[in-house]
Protein backbone atom coordinates (compact mmCIF):
# COMPACT_ATOMS: atom_id res chain seq x y z
CA UNK A 1 0.00 0.00 0.00
CA UNK A 2 1.54 3.67 -0.91
CA UNK A 3 1.36 6.60 1.70
CA UNK A 4 -2.36 7.19 1.97
CA UNK A 5 -3.07 10.88 2.67
CA UNK A 6 -6.26 12.35 4.65
CA UNK A 7 -7.19 16.28 4.84
CA UNK A 8 -9.99 17.03 7.64
CA UNK A 9 -11.86 20.30 6.93
CA UNK A 10 -14.16 21.63 9.31
CA UNK A 11 -14.64 24.46 11.49
CA UNK A 12 -12.87 25.04 15.30
CA UNK A 13 -14.96 23.14 17.60
CA UNK A 14 -16.12 20.65 15.27
CA UNK A 15 -13.07 18.21 15.87
CA UNK A 16 -11.20 17.85 12.91
CA UNK A 17 -8.02 17.91 14.93
CA UNK A 18 -9.30 15.29 16.84
CA UNK A 19 -10.74 13.14 14.42
CA UNK A 20 -7.14 12.92 12.47
CA UNK A 21 -5.36 12.05 15.86
CA UNK A 22 -8.10 9.49 16.57
CA UNK A 23 -7.32 8.21 12.82
CA UNK A 24 -3.86 8.39 13.25
CA UNK A 25 -4.13 6.23 16.66
CA UNK A 26 -5.93 3.53 15.11
CA UNK A 27 -3.64 3.29 12.30
CA UNK A 28 -0.85 2.77 14.64
CA UNK A 29 -3.03 0.23 16.85
CA UNK A 30 -3.22 -1.54 13.40
CA UNK A 31 0.46 -1.91 12.44
CA UNK A 32 1.61 1.00 10.38
CA UNK A 33 3.33 3.73 10.51
CA UNK A 34 1.18 7.81 10.58
CA UNK A 35 1.16 10.90 11.68
CA UNK A 36 -1.55 13.80 12.16
CA UNK A 37 -1.10 16.83 12.52
CA UNK A 38 -3.49 20.43 13.08
CA UNK A 39 -2.90 23.82 10.36
CA UNK A 40 -3.77 26.20 12.72
CA UNK A 41 -3.77 30.00 12.33
CA UNK A 42 -5.82 32.56 14.25
CA UNK A 43 -8.74 30.23 14.34
CA UNK A 44 -11.70 30.72 17.14
CA UNK A 45 -14.29 28.27 17.46
CA UNK A 46 -16.46 28.57 14.21
CA UNK A 47 -13.51 29.49 11.91
CA UNK A 48 -12.41 26.97 8.46
CA UNK A 49 -9.49 24.73 10.58
CA UNK A 50 -7.33 21.57 8.45
CA UNK A 51 -5.72 18.92 9.61
CA UNK A 52 -3.59 16.33 8.60
CA UNK A 53 -3.48 12.38 8.92
CA UNK A 54 -0.74 10.16 6.57
CA UNK A 55 -1.10 6.72 7.15
CA UNK A 56 1.42 4.16 5.48
CA UNK A 57 3.20 0.89 5.77
CA UNK A 58 7.00 2.26 6.32
CA UNK A 59 8.17 5.19 8.48
CA UNK A 60 6.74 8.47 7.12
CA UNK A 61 9.45 11.01 6.84
CA UNK A 62 7.67 13.39 4.86
CA UNK A 63 6.61 16.92 7.35
CA UNK A 64 4.75 18.66 4.77
CA UNK A 65 1.35 19.79 5.01
CA UNK A 66 -0.50 17.72 2.53
CA UNK A 67 -1.45 19.21 -0.96
CA UNK A 68 -2.81 16.79 -2.96
CA UNK A 69 -4.92 14.19 -0.54
CA UNK A 70 -6.15 10.22 -1.38
CA UNK A 71 -9.47 11.40 0.68
CA UNK A 72 -10.61 14.80 2.02
CA UNK A 73 -13.02 15.17 4.57
CA UNK A 74 -15.41 17.94 4.57
CA UNK A 75 -16.90 17.90 8.27
CA UNK A 76 -18.97 20.84 7.43
CA UNK A 77 -20.46 21.58 3.74
CA UNK A 78 -20.70 25.02 4.39
CA UNK A 79 -16.94 25.40 4.13
CA UNK A 80 -17.22 23.78 0.19
CA UNK A 81 -16.52 26.90 -1.27
CA UNK A 82 -14.17 27.95 0.34
CA UNK A 83 -11.33 25.43 0.41
CA UNK A 84 -9.07 23.64 -1.66
CA UNK A 85 -10.43 19.76 -2.49
CA UNK A 86 -7.82 18.78 -5.29
CA UNK A 87 -7.86 15.05 -4.45
CA UNK A 88 -5.62 12.61 -6.08
CA UNK A 89 -6.60 10.77 -9.33
CA UNK A 90 -8.89 8.13 -8.04
CA UNK A 91 -9.51 10.00 -4.76
CA UNK A 92 -12.68 11.05 -2.61
CA UNK A 93 -14.57 13.81 -0.75
CA UNK A 94 -16.17 12.80 1.87
CA UNK A 95 -18.98 15.46 3.62
CA UNK A 96 -21.40 15.63 5.68
CA UNK A 97 -24.32 16.47 4.29
CA UNK A 98 -27.95 15.42 3.80
CA UNK A 99 -27.62 16.27 -0.13
CA UNK A 100 -25.39 14.28 -2.95
CA UNK A 101 -22.88 16.09 -4.52
CA UNK A 102 -22.38 16.10 -7.98
CA UNK A 103 -18.95 17.04 -9.70
CA UNK A 104 -17.49 16.44 -13.01
CA UNK A 105 -14.17 15.52 -12.08
CA UNK A 106 -14.54 14.33 -8.17
CA UNK A 107 -15.61 11.26 -6.52
CA UNK A 108 -17.99 13.05 -3.80
CA UNK A 109 -19.78 10.84 -0.84
CA UNK A 110 -22.06 12.12 0.96
CA UNK A 111 -22.89 11.03 4.33
CA UNK A 112 -25.74 13.17 7.02
CA UNK A 113 -23.27 12.88 9.87
CA UNK A 114 -24.77 15.61 11.73
CA UNK A 115 -28.26 13.71 11.99
CA UNK A 116 -26.69 10.86 12.94
CA UNK A 117 -24.63 12.42 15.96
CA UNK A 118 -27.43 14.19 17.19
CA UNK A 119 -29.62 11.28 17.33
CA UNK A 120 -27.04 9.28 19.21
CA UNK A 121 -24.78 12.01 21.09
CA UNK A 122 -27.18 14.32 21.11
CA UNK A 123 -24.83 17.30 19.98
CA UNK A 124 -23.34 17.74 16.28
CA UNK A 125 -20.12 16.67 16.71
CA UNK A 126 -19.30 14.53 13.49
CA UNK A 127 -16.20 13.33 13.91
CA UNK A 128 -16.62 10.02 15.28
CA UNK A 129 -19.60 9.18 12.67
CA UNK A 130 -16.45 10.20 9.70
CA UNK A 131 -14.20 8.13 11.72
CA UNK A 132 -16.35 4.62 11.16
CA UNK A 133 -17.04 6.57 7.29
CA UNK A 134 -13.28 6.32 7.12
CA UNK A 135 -13.04 3.17 8.51
CA UNK A 136 -15.76 1.49 6.34
CA UNK A 137 -13.72 2.74 2.90
CA UNK A 138 -11.28 0.50 4.48
CA UNK A 139 -8.74 3.42 5.33
CA UNK A 140 -8.10 1.53 8.80
CA UNK A 141 -10.06 -0.96 11.02
CA UNK A 142 -13.25 -0.63 12.72
CA UNK A 143 -12.15 -2.11 15.55
CA UNK A 144 -8.77 -0.12 15.99
CA UNK A 145 -11.42 3.30 15.47
CA UNK A 146 -13.50 2.17 18.29
CA UNK A 147 -10.08 1.24 20.64
CA UNK A 148 -8.70 4.76 19.48
CA UNK A 149 -12.45 6.63 20.38
CA UNK A 150 -12.73 4.34 23.50
CA UNK A 151 -9.73 5.76 24.93
CA UNK A 152 -10.15 9.24 23.82
CA UNK A 153 -13.62 9.48 25.43
CA UNK A 154 -14.81 8.18 28.49
CA UNK A 155 -18.17 7.32 30.11
CA UNK A 156 -21.26 7.91 28.70
CA UNK A 157 -19.57 9.95 26.07
CA UNK A 158 -17.54 7.21 25.23
CA UNK A 159 -20.04 4.97 24.58
CA UNK A 160 -22.26 7.37 22.92
CA UNK A 161 -18.89 7.97 20.32
CA UNK A 162 -18.45 4.63 20.31
CA UNK A 163 -22.02 3.58 18.68
CA UNK A 164 -21.50 6.86 16.41
CA UNK A 165 -18.61 5.78 14.77
CA UNK A 166 -19.91 2.05 14.63
CA UNK A 167 -23.21 3.58 12.78
CA UNK A 168 -22.09 3.38 9.41
CA UNK A 169 -20.67 -0.12 9.75
CA UNK A 170 -23.41 -2.04 10.25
Amino acid sequence: MPMYEITFHGRGGQGSVTAAELLAIAAFKDGLFCQAFPYFGVERRGAPVQAFCRIDEKPIRLRSQIYKPDLAVVQDSTLLGLINLDVKENGLVLVNSAKEIEHESIKFKTIDATKLALDIIGKPIVNTVLLGAIAKLGVVSIDSVLKAVSERFKGELGKKNVEAAKKLTR
